[in-house]
């Protein structure tokens, strides 16, 4: 679980990085300012949880079972928040209409917020 844990979150980075360079360079000129904005939080929020994966990968204190409950809501949360999000703001280079997908934001917020609570009932629980 462990060695998971440490390559979603490095996965999760890498792509973080790649995808706020793509932005930075390759989009900065086609999207407003507004949709570039969005993509940058998107970016962001998949970093501030990449990060946060390691960290519960390095971690001692918290089971196995809350681990895996807090990969996969972090992981599924990841994907749909900031999935979504970068899909709404570059919407308008494409020919397909992403707005029938918005409320996957919310729901990938709600399962990062998830996650975020799990692991502190863990440090709660925990004899650190």
């Amino acid at each position: 679980m462990k060695k998971l844990i440490l390559v979603t979150g490095t996965f999760f980075g890498a792509t973080a990085v790649i995808l706020g360079a793509f932005g930075a360079h390759m989009l900065s000129e086609n999207l407003s300012p507004n949709s570039l904005a969005s993509f940058e939080t998107g970016m962001r929020y998949q970093m501030y949880h990449a990060l946060l994966l390691i960290l519960i990968g390095l971690l001692n204190g918290i089971t196995p079972k809350t681990k895996k409950i807090v990969l996969f809501l972090l992981a599924i949360g990841v994907v749909l928040f900031s999935g979504s999000i970068y899909l709404l703001a570059t919407n308008a280079l494409t020919s397909f209409d992403f707005t029938s997908i918005a409320l996957l934001t919310p729901l990938g917020g709600l399962l990062l917020i998830s996650a975020w609570i799990v692991l502190g009932m863990a440090f709660l629980k925990s004899s650190f």
